[in-house]
């Protein structure tokens, strides 16, 4: 007997659901509600267009492919929403001045619209790193990952004792601030603590005032040794954070970050993080020089813009390309993200890849250049 009654309702047709989604087989999600959080973030609502589950850990993000005017433009978002309400999953997008994926998001996706995606793939997440004890530490837009992992235990009870220290701007930019403080409110084993650099417009705030120090996180979080710290945040932020336990000497083993958020990062630091991968990339081929190897070298044409550059057999031709001072769409060079996806006409490449490719577009010959390395000449349609 079926545990959800027969209906023409599409909520209990979800309800029904009983197999899994396979990014693989169908690649394609429905938006089914746009929520604002605050004034400049929104949380999108997205499932299968079939009645399908969601299983994915705490943590975990999506690779979207956005089909933004004539260019298809590849994104990863954290999933916001918690996976035991595996009938749909959201994630939470900050409006970024300039950037074409999140002012799209902001502007134009709506309930009913679809989207491409792949995974969910990553391995920050509390289910990786199991304790009694969890400190959440976030800064920005850094509150999506962190937001998963709290819901998360909220839903499941077990008493789990959880901290949530957020940094934000101002009131009016706490992302979740309701939800958060309400289960704080319903679970005397999760504390919520934020601390805003300057006041609202329309309040003036009453907690802690400026940027998170050791002081304030030591007042907030006293047993702060006894607990597994999950970061996440600006870079800034980051190292900051870092510095702080270390200067309390915390147990850096158990200190876990979320240390390249592409899909948040606004593009001028998607370009410094490209810039310090070419000094990171002539540091390498400095050693190269000094370290006599026989090393094949192969040819490789992008034929849109007829530029040629030669690729040692060792390196990723994004690598290689960046050497030659030829610039193409990049974001994690961890072979996540599908920003570099591109068509090899011509030639094989040796490729491992982190799930950011789907098998049948391998079998298409298409490639992720920042994990591919040559094995023979290449004609790349770029």
């Amino acid at each position: 007997m079926n545990s959800v009654p027969a209906s023409t309702e599409p909520a209990a047709s979800r309800l029904a659901a009983t197999a899994s989604w396979d990014a693989e087989a169908d690649d394609a999600l429905v938006c089914l509600a746009v929520r604002d959080e605050t004034h400049d973030v929104k949380t999108f609502v997205l499932a299968p267009s079939g009645p399908r589950l969601f299983a994915y850990a705490p943590g975990q993000f999506l690779a979207f492919a956005f089909e933004i005017g004539a260019e298809t433009i590849h994104r990863c978002y954290t999933i916001s929403s918690a996976p035991t309400r595996p009938h749909a999953l959201s994630i939470t997008v900050k409006r970024v001045p300039g950037g074409p994926v999140s002012n799209w998001l902001h502007d134009t996706l709506k309930p009913g619209d679809t989207v491409r995606a792949l995974g969910p793939m990553g391995d920050f997440s509390c289910f990786t790193h199991p304790a009694q004890k969890y400190l959440l530490l976030s800064g920005g837009s850094g509150v999506t990952p962190m937001m998963a992992m709290a819901r998360t235990f909220h839903d499941l009870g077990g008493n789990r004792d959880v901290a949530f220290v957020h940094s934000a701007r101002s009131p009016a930019d706490i992302v979740f601030r309701g939800e958060l403080e309400t289960m704080a409110r319903l679970d005397p084993a999760f504390r919520f603590h934020a601390v805003c650099e300057a006041d609202a417009p329309d309040e003036a705030w009453a907690g802690p005032k400026g940027r998170l120090t050791l002081e304030t996180l030591s007042a907030a979080v006293p047993d702060l040794p006894e607990r597994e710290v999950f970061v996440c945040g600006p870079k800034p932020y980051m190292d900051a954070v870092r510095a702080m336990l270390r200067e309390a000497g915390f147990d850096m083993a158990r200190h876990h970050e979320e240390s390249f958020d592409f899909g948040a990062l606004p593009e001028a630091e998607q370009q410094a993080a490209a810039e310090a991968g070419r000094t990171l990339d002539a540091e390498s081929s400095a050693e190269a020089e000094a370290a006599p190897a026989a090393v094949r070298t192969f040819r490789v044409e992008f034929a849109k813009t007829r530029r040629v550059l030669d690729c040692p057999e060792d390196s990723t031709v994004l690598d290689a390309a960046r050497k030659a001072g030829i610039r193409l769409p990049s974001s994690c060079a961890k072979g996540l993200c599908g920003t570099c996806k591109s068509k090899v006409t011509k030639g094989t490449v040796s490729m491992t890849h982190a799930g950011g490719i789907r098998q049948r577009e391998i079998d298409a010959g298409m490639a992720l250049l920042c994990c591919s390395k040559p094995t023979s000449d290449l004609v790349v349609e770029r």
